[in-house]
């Protein structure tokens, strides 16, 4: 097989019988935390993030990331003090820590045997035969208040520590269907692409493994133009090799400059990233190599 001939089945999206255990897992975790009873009054969104919602994911990587949202309770901060957000307190019983407590509980109640809680956010259902392996992310409202006026929304997801992250997974959605359509459809199939080539690298033990949410946010920061090309093989080559060279040097003291995660309300690179700039050189150098590309 050729590289084009691979690279152009590498577009796929999971098989149909991995899709329908993925719904079939997202199904039951909606009925676990539907059946539990003391979220009864509690304002909740349990919805679909990451590579399950934005179809961008492979086989390798099939897991469900489910997130169940408070709404009773808002978080905020602000741009600067000139901005206005909302004085009222709240007096209620959802704090972070009886929310995931009650969380868990409905998950065991539903998978008995199958939760693990040891990480530091999320819970993690383990895989069936008729399922997939799921996180399960506790998570609240959030509000960026800026000072011109208006609002940004998100989740503030606490960790077991009590620290704390902000996400923002309808804007993940939006610009992910927004760059897709721009590019006739291409730009996820070339993030399955290069999902899958950091897949065959670790297998091979030419490469560590890359969170996949880098590697969308990566494939993300290139150039509409790039997608447009004739072959899969020119397509792939200027992914990689935009990557490459936009991560050269340090991060840009020009805001406009910066790459951003595919919400683009974060910036890519930052301390608070479990990645730097250098992974990403090294992934697109291996990934480079690893296809036998020449320069």
């Amino acid at each position: 097989m050729d590289i084009e001939d691979k690279l152009s089945g590498w577009t796929l999206p999971s098989s149909v019988t991995e899709q329908d255990k993925q719904d079939r897992t997202e199904r039951m975790i909606r009925a676990a935390i539907k059946e539990h009873a003391a979220f009864n009054g509690c304002d909740l969104k349990v919805y679909a993030k990451g590579s399950y919602a934005n179809n961008t994911n492979v086989k390798a990587d099939s897991d469900v990331d489910i997130a169940v949202q408070c709404s009773n309770l808002i978080y905020w901060e602000t741009e600067s003090s000139g901005a206005n957000p909302p004085a009222s307190p709240y007096a209620g019983i959802w704090t972070p820590a009886k929310f995931r407590s009650e969380l868990g509980a409905a998950l065991r109640t539903k998978f008995p045997g199958q939760v693990d809680s040891s990480g530091s956010t999320a819970f993690r259902i383990n895989s069936g035969s008729a399922r997939v392996e799921a996180d399960v992310v506790p998570c609240f409202d959030y509000h960026y208040y800026f000072t011109s006026g208006g609002r940004r929304e998100g989740t503030k997801v606490f960790k077991k520590d009590n620290s704390s992250l902000i996400n923002y997974p309808t804007q993940q959605l939006q610009n992910g269907k927004d760059k897709n359509n721009l590019t006739r459809q291409y730009y996820k199939k070339t993030v399955r692409i290069m999902k899958r080539v950091e897949n065959a690298m670790v297998i091979v033990g030419t490469h560590r493994e890359v969170p996949s949410f880098f590697i969308e946010c990566l494939v993300y920061s290139c150039p509409d133009e790039i997608f447009l090309r004739s072959t899969w093989t020119e397509t792939v080559r200027g992914i990689i090799a935009h990557i490459w060279g936009g991560l050269q040097g340090g991060e840009p003291s020009v805001e406009r400059e910066r790459w951003r995660e595919v919400n683009e309300c974060k910036y890519l690179f930052d301390s608070q990233q479990s990645w730097n700039r250098a992974d990403g050189r090294d992934f697109a150098k291996a990934a480079w190599n690893y296809l036998g590309f020449h320069s």
